[in-house]
C-alpha cells in the first residue's frame, strides 16, 4: 500500500522533509552527535567528505574515514528530535520514494551515538567514557510505539519498585543496546551501564534553580538502584529512543557519552572538548577495527 503525502514528507527536490537528503546521500554507519558544530569535529578526521548539508538543526556530512564511509548527522537536544531523526532515517533506506511503499528487503543501519552525559554514581570520574549497555525512557515518548516486544519488563519493575515511581509520569521503558556494536565499542576505557534519558535538562534531571520538582529525592533513588549489578550510570536526553526505535525498526544502536559532570559530587569537567575529542577519535578507530 502506497504512504499517503501527509504521512512520508518530501521536499520539491526529492529529499526526506527535515532531514533534507536522498537516498545515496547516506552510508549504513552513522554517527549522531547532538551538536551540529560537532559534526565537523568528527568528519576532519576524515580523508574526504563527499557530501553535506544542513536543514534547521540537522547537518550531514558524509565521507571516508580509513577506507569507510560513513555518515555524521547533528540530531539536535532531546527524544523528539531523535523520532524525526531515526524514522527519517530508516525512510531514506527501507521505503521507496518513487512508489511510496515500504520495500520487501530491508537495510539495518548501524548508529553510534557520540555524547556528553552527566554521571549519577560518584565513582564515575569526570572525563571518563560510559557505553550505554541499556537507555531507560523517562521521557515518554517511546510509549507513542508498540513496544512490547522492545522492553525489559523485569528491570522496569524493579526500577518503578525501588524509585517509588510516580503513576502520573510516564511509565520507564527499558532497552538494550546492540551487543555487536556494544562488542565493537567496548574496551578497558570504557565503563557500563544503564542511561537515563530525560525529557528535559533541568527539572527532569533533578536540577533546581527556581522551580520546585515533583521528587527531589528521585536521583538519590537512582543512583542506588542495582538489578543484580546494573547500575544507572549517568543521565542524558537520547539514548532511550535511539535504542527504542532502532529495536522497532531493525537498526543497531550504541551510546557512548562523554562524562562531562558528576551529579552526586557536583563537579565538572575543566577541560570538555579535550574529552569530547578523545571520545571521538576513540570512536572512530574502533569501527574500522
Amino acid at each position: 500500500m502506497s504512504i499517503k503525502n501527509s504521512e512520508l514528507i518530501l521536499n520539491s527536490d526529492g529529499s526526506i522533509y527535515h532531514l533534507n537528503l536522498k537516498p545515496s546521500d547516506i552510508s549504513d554507519t552513522i554517527i549522531f552527535v547532538g551538536d551540529q558544530d560537532r559534526v565537523i569535529e568528527v568528519t576532519k578526521h576524515f580523508e574526504t567528505i563527499e557530501f553535506e548539508t544542513q536543514s534547521r538543526e540537522f547537518k550531514t556530512q558524509t565521507g571516508i574515514f580509513k577506507g569507510k564511509r560513513i555518515s555524521v548527522i547533528s540530531t539536535g537536544i532531546g527524544s523528539d528530535n531523535i523520532d524525526i531523526v531515526l524514522n527519517e532515517l530508516d525512510a531514506l533506506v527501507n521505503i521507496d520514494f518513487k512508489t511510496r511503499e515500504i520495500k520487501t528487503n530491508k537495510t539495518s543501519l548501524s548508529i553510534v551515538r557520540i555524547g556528553t552525559s552527566g554521571a549519577l554514581q560518584p565513582d564515575i570520574a569526570v572525563d571518563s567514557f560510559v557505553l550505554s549497555s541499556y537507555g531507560i525512557d523517562i521521557n515518554g515518548m517511546l510509549q507513542s510505539y508498540n513496544i512490547e516486544n522492545i522492553k525489559n519488563e523485569s528491570i522496569e519493575q524493579a526500577f518503578v519498585k525501588h524509585t517509588n515511581w510516580s503513576p502520573k509520569k510516564s511509565y520507564p521503558v527499558i532497552v538494550n543496546n546492540s551487543k555487536r556494536l556494544e562488542g565493537l565499542l567496548s574496551s578497558n576505557q570504557t565503563l557500563k551501564g544503564m542511561t537515563a534519558t530525560c525529557g528535559g535538562f533541568y527539572g527532569p534531571q533533578g536540577r533546581i534553580l527556581r522551580l520546585e520538582i515533583q521528587d527531589d529525592s528521585l536521583n538519590n533513588k537512582m543512583n542506588s538502584f542495582d538489578f543484580n549489578g546494573l547500575r544507572v550510570t549517568n543521565f542524558e536526553m537520547e539514548t532511550s529512543a535511539i535504542y527504542g526505535l532502532s529495536k522497532l525498526l531493525g537498526h543497531e544502536a550504541c551510546s557512548m557519552n562523554a562524562i562531562l559532570a558528576n551529579r552526586s559530587l557536583g563537579t565538572i569537567s575543566k577541560n570538555p572538548q579535550k574529552t569530547i575529542d578523545k571520545l571521538i577519535v576513540y570512536c572512530l578507530s574502533k569501527l574500522i577495527s
